[in-house]
């Protein structure tokens, strides 16, 4: 059954849900404490619109907010952020501005906003001012600039020998050194820490007294932190397929990550099976699968997108069935996966590595994962091959290396939340990237503010997966309606 309206939903029968995928253990010991932070200097001048450039979809005004690269030194350099904005489609129903929190890291809140805004519902469309950042490093709030050739020279995460553990954090020095001195100071300042003071400067010169605020995948970050420093600025808070910083160990974070991947990959092969359109139904789903990845081990699998080059084993996990994944694209990716099984295998030769998002660094300030030495890396390995037998070199491992002697500004802790209102976290019990039980976990650190609206179904991603779930956020954003304890939403069909 369908819940389509808001009294129906506000109607709905608590539901515990005890499903969890890869349940999280929270350790307290050893964290870091709790940042303390103190009111944000007013940020320079005002927001001055004007119409974005011409290629933007029309209604989209762009400003930027000038900040200090390092808040802990107001009166140092400074940094301009790319902002942007649609106002409300209905003034006369105008509740504010609501700021949104892109992911990625790396992803543009400007890109969003002037070129995605469907991505909201019309009712938050008419209700809100939908105004978005680009968060700083990222896109034209000063980015990570670095070498493209040094960057093409990146190590592949497989490594097989201490040299290779030593050459990649060599390398990674390297590659900082390069970057710092392209990008310039705020390249030491990128943590989500900073960007929370961000986030409340541009919250000033929105001109509004309390946060209205929706975060996605990293952006669930950004906000909870903001939640933890200026508790009593929230007035609504939704934080949608949730990042958990309590993980505190290397081998923690990454056997959270591939769990749920892994989640994912085994309720496609379910779908599957039970589904008389897939492309591969009535195979060995698994079977065609582990022939592709030996195939693209020896580099003989084309890429579909460049006809004539091979694809990585890399590759065809992150950027084919992970991709997929995200959207609960299963037919999608079963075609692929018939097509790519069908093709003609390639002339074995190397599979170069592709370079990692330039926001790496980002991730890096963000989060403490070290390794000790190559022993210790190849049983972090061994242990997601075990924990996801399907998707090996997932994305998380590649990041651990990239972070490898990468100082961290922004270390993990459990939150520490104390009068805020109640925040709505939102997540799928099938996300292949933040996993339900991440979810769960930062509810349980929110302690009375936080209230967990679960969507049984699939994907990255879930505030808009159908009237359920959209009538549910609506209503929290507009009317500071929350929704019983254990409300669940059932799953739309793919």
């Amino acid at each position: 059954m369908l819940f389509r309206g808001r009294s129906a939903l506000r109607g709905i029968a608590a539901r515990s849900t005890a499903m969890a995928v890869g349940v999280v253990t929270a350790v307290t010991t050893g964290l870091a404490a709790a940042p303390v932070v103190h009111a944000s200097p007013s940020a320079t001048g005002a927001l001055r619109w004007a119409p974005c450039d011409a290629e933007a979809e029309p209604g989209a005004e762009c400003a930027t907010l000038t900040v200090p690269v390092d808040w802990n030194r107001p009166d140092g350099p400074k940094l301009d952020l790319s902002v942007a904005r649609r106002q409300a489609t209905e003034a006369g129903a105008r509740v504010g501005s609501m700021v949104f929190g892109p992911g990625g890291p790396g992803d543009s809140g400007v890109g969003m906003v002037v070129g995605n805004v469907s991505r909201f519902s019309p009712e938050v469309r008419r209700s809100f001012d939908i105004v978005s950042f680009d968060p700083r490093g990222v896109g034209g709030s000063n980015p990570v600039t670095c070498s493209g050739e040094l960057l093409a020279e990146r190590p592949s995460p497989e490594l097989r020998s201490q040299a290779d553990f030593d050459a990649t954090m060599a390398y990674n020095r390297r590659l900082r050194a390069d970057c710092r001195a392209r990008t310039g100071p705020v390249f030491d300042h990128l943590d989500t820490a900073q960007t929370v003071r961000d986030l409340d400067a541009l919250r000033a010169a929105l001109g509004e007294r309390k946060l209205t605020f929706h975060g996605s995948s990293y952006g669930t970050l950004l906000g909870a932190q903001y939640a933890e420093a200026y508790p009593r600025r929230v007035r609504a808070m939704v934080l949608e397929s949730v990042m958990d910083h309590s993980v505190r160990t290397t081998r923690d974070f990454l056997r959270s990550e591939v769990s749920t991947a892994e989640d994912s990959f085994q309720e496609f092969v379910k779908w599957c099976d039970g589904a008389a359109d897939c492309a591969l139904h009535g195979r060995d789903v698994r079977a065609v699968w582990q022939g592709l990845l030996d195939r693209a081990g020896r580099g003989e699998l084309e890429d579909p997108a460049k006809p004539g080059t091979s694809l990585s084993r890399s590759d065809l996990v992150n950027k084919k069935a992970f991709r997929k994944f995200y959207k609960a694209d299963y037919a999608g990716l079963a075609t692929e996966i018939a097509r790519m099984h069908a093709s003609e295998p390639l002339p074995a030769s190397p599979t170069s590595v592709a370079p990692l998002p330039l926001a790496t660094p980002v991730f890096c300030s963000d989060w403490r994962l070290p390794v000790r030495d190559y022993e210790e890396y190849a049983s972090l390995v061994s242990m997601m091959n075990r924990t996801a037998p399907d998707l090996p070199y997932l994305l998380p491992i590649h990041m651990t290396a990239a972070c490898l002697g990468a100082p961290t500004a922004n270390p993990q802790h459990r939150l520490r939340v104390h009068g805020a209102p109640p925040i709505l976290l939102s997540n799928a019990l099938h996300d292949p990237a933040t996993g339900y039980a991440w979810a769960v976990s930062v509810a349980r650190q929110l302690g009375r503010s936080g209230v967990l609206l679960t969507y049984e179904g699939h994907g990255h991603g879930s505030v808009t997966s159908g009237p359920c779930m959209e009538d549910a956020v609506d209503s929290y954003l507009t009317d500071l309606a929350v929704p019983p304890w254990g409300t669940s939403c059932p799953r739309e069909p793919f």
